[in-house]
């Protein structure tokens, strides 16, 4: 130890100070602005496919399966949080959200597909 009265003053110093960090995953902190996880909204979707042809790593997959009705796939593992399709969708149907925890074991984990969400307004089918 070459000063250790610098030393000691520096972490009587640091010991009234707040916390840095936190105590993830009990405690998570604000992400105002990030970038994370695509959210689709497959209502809003017109198919023109602008998000495929901006995405620069080609994460986006737009498919019709009916008429006005399309579904997309989403590689995280590819993705890299650019938000270039989220600005050049004309509908808003891509939104970045603020889902942070994206980390998964395996990698067929990682395509997301969104379907278009079923009405509530149909009735339930007989048993």
């Amino acid at each position: 130890m070459r000063k250790p009265g610098k030393m000691l003053s520096e972490v009587l110093r640091m010991v009234w100070r707040k916390p840095a960090t936190v105590r993830y995953p009990a405690e998570k902190l604000e992400m105002r602005g990030y970038r994370g996880m695509l959210a689709y909204f497959p209502e809003r979707c017109i198919g023109c496919r602008l998000c495929m042809r901006d995405c620069p790593t080609g994460a986006i997959t737009i498919r019709k399966v009916g008429e006005k009705k399309f579904e997309a796939d989403i590689r995280l593992d590819r993705c890299i949080y650019c938000g270039q399709c989220v600005d050049s969708c004309p509908k808003k149907a891509l939104e970045a959200s603020e889902d942070v925890e994206l980390a998964q074991l395996d990698r067929a984990r990682l395509l997301v597909t969104f379907h278009e969400k079923p009405r509530e307004d149909l009735p339930e089918k007989p048993a």
